[in-house]
């Protein structure tokens, strides 16, 4: 992990979400921004989208364990 940088068809290697989800979820917030690498690149850390998808883990597992309540 750490702070390689990964361009979008990367992020799309490990998130199973097409392109065009990606940006809404930018948009609305909830999936991480990324960072500018020249004038027309961007590319995401990957300790930032790791973290996006440990914290759907966690949040998956805690409706999980809230629903058998």
């Amino acid at each position: 992990m750490g702070n390689r940088v990964l361009r979008i068809d990367q992020v799309l290697a490990v998130v199973p979400l097409k392109k065009s989800t990606v940006y809404k979820a930018m948009k609305a917030g909830t999936f991480p921004r990324p960072i500018r690498l020249g004038l027309k690149a961007v590319g995401w850390l990957e300790a930032d989208i790791q973290d996006w998808i440990n914290g759907r883990i966690a949040a998956s597992l805690g409706q999980e364990k809230g629903g058998a309540a």
